[in-house]
């Protein structure tokens, strides 16, 4: 592995955090620690890592409320470890900004395959040199997808997106008035089975519009909720 890729477990227990960096270290990572959440913050914010790993049990600050300021400032991927399995525990760590959950007891080798899939689909945090133009562009009035560079921009402007949030908005905008009720979009973007947690698409959703908001009220425009069903891309032109 050519390519330097930094990890940051955070979990109060010192055995969790040393097993799993053992496996990463393995598969070529490079792994830092962190024992609470607010070293976890200070630790996240100053530095670039490509993916966190983060329990959410944790003294001085637990990981939602780790989750919630480290997602305030940047779009690093984000799985959630704990031993709270409920679907109210699922659906408040997706709230926060979560991209994955991993509910403990886990196999290590889920971690790591997890950890893979997530720097699989936030191509957008590597490191790259351009050196063509792109050509798997996504084009609308109001805003551009380029998923070479998995980047989005309205109205000219950038927009820092999640890997997920991107996800969401790639699938959505690459069938314009298709509607997709979250069934499908969970099975589709998330690609695990969520026992039902159909809020986790609303969340996302809400997250997303909000941010194309900010930049561009046409852009978050297009993103239309169908009552009773999901949601569904629409071009505006205005």
């Amino acid at each position: 592995m050519t390519e330097q890729i930094s990890i940051l477990i955070v979990d109060d227990e010192e055995r969790i955090r040393r097993l799993i960096r053992m496996y990463l270290e393995r598969e070529g990572y490079i792994v830092e620690e962190a024992e609470n959440g607010e070293e976890a913050v200070e630790k996240a914010l100053t530095n670039d890592y490509r993916c966190i790993l983060l329990d959410i049990m944790m003294p001085k600050k637990d990981g939602l409320e780790a989750c919630e300021e480290i997602r305030e400032k940047k779009s690093t991927p984000i799985i959630l470890l704990t031993a709270k399995g409920e679907e109210a525990n699922r659906v408040q760590g997706f709230e926060t900004g979560a991209d994955d959950y991993i509910v403990k007891p886990f196999s290590p080798r889920e971690v790591v395959l997890r950890v893979k899939a997530i720097l699989r689909r936030s191509a957008a945090f590597s490191p790259v040199t351009v050196t063509s133009v792109s050509k798997d562009l996504v084009v609308f009035p109001h805003l551009t997808i380029d998923n070479d560079a998995h980047r989005v921009s309205a109205d000219g402007v950038e927009v820092n997106l999640t890997p997920k949030e991107y996800e969401l908005l790639y699938y959505l905008a690459k069938a314009p008035d298709k509607v997709f009720d979250r069934e499908q979009l969970l099975k589709e973007v998330w690609h695990y089975d969520f026992f039902g947690d159909l809020r986790t698409v609303d969340t996302h959703v809400k997250r997303l519009r909000e941010k194309l908001n900010r930049v561009s009220e046409n852009a978050a425009k297009m993103i239309v909720t169908v009552w009773g069903v999901g949601y569904k891309f629409e071009v505006v032109n205005d």
